[in-house]
């Protein structure tokens, strides 16, 4: 039985990652730590049903008295145990519509996108080293792929393709630290999804899809993926735009 703690869970991705998760077997999955700045109607309503499953903490990502409270109660609810996997998805993605000479948001960006998951990761180390699985997924996107940057310049958010990237660089220094521990690192990228943050009306896959295709990655063989940006793969989109093939996204 595995388990599992998700930042950013009131809505989105992140709401649907808890949907699906609960979903499976309590063998399979014993609890799912969902945390939020603050709690949506149809996340406290989820973990109502969930028989105590799902356990809902308030938790601000840009507040470390915040995570500390959050490790505080999350750590009493193991009574003892680990915690298997880490979800980082808490995000921010803000636009500069003139250019990157118009970006004024770029402070704001890191503190969520960056120092966000690194307070959060390092809180939560003691426990996951105590987990069975160690994995700790950082909500990516190739927006911030360095390579791809001239395909993707027409979406003038340049904060968030540069949080993005640094995101991205945290999470190897974590890996190259850890992995003697047994621990699986990755930026995962969950395709182009119909969130507030993706936007509803241009967007390929829901966050339905992409929370069900991710945890195909994540629930499955970590051998190899420590370090490493994974992208989703979805039958018939391997040659998209968005090519999700399953490979790994150049950094």
């Amino acid at each position: 039985m595995a388990s599992y703690l998700i930042t950013g869970a009131a809505r989105g991705l992140g709401l649907a990652f808890v949907q699906k998760l609960v979903a499976l077997p309590a063998e399979e999955i014993s609890v799912v730590f969902a945390t939020a700045r603050a709690p949506s109607s149809e996340l406290e309503e989820l973990a109502k049903e969930s028989s105590g499953r799902v356990v809902v903490i308030r938790l601000e990502v840009t507040d470390e008295a915040s995570i500390k409270q959050a490790t505080v109660e999350v750590e009493k609810k193991l009574a003892g145990k680990g915690l298997d996997v880490l979800i980082n998805n808490a995000g921010v993605c803000e636009y500069a519509m003139d250019g990157v000479k118009s970006m004024d948001n770029l402070e704001h960006s890191f503190s969520i996108n960056v120092l966000g998951v690194h307070w959060v990761t390092r809180a939560f180390i003691p426990l996951l080293q105590k987990g069975t699985q160690k994995k700790v997924i950082n909500i990516s996107t190739t927006l911030a792929s360095i390579t791809l940057a001239r395909a993707a310049h027409v979406l003038a958010a340049p904060a968030y393709k540069i949080s993005k990237a640094a995101m991205n660089a945290l999470t190897v220094q974590y890996a190259l630290d850890y992995e003697k521990e047994g621990f699986t690192f990755m930026a995962l990228s969950p395709g182009w999804l119909k969130t507030d943050l993706g936007g509803r009306d241009m967007a390929d896959l829901t966050a339905e899809e992409g929370a069900a295709l991710s945890l195909d990655i994540i629930r499955g063989p970590s051998r190899g993926l420590n370090g490493q940006f994974p992208r989703i793969y979805l039958p018939g989109w391997e040659n998209s735009r968005h090519q999700y093939d399953g490979s790994n996204a150049p950094w």
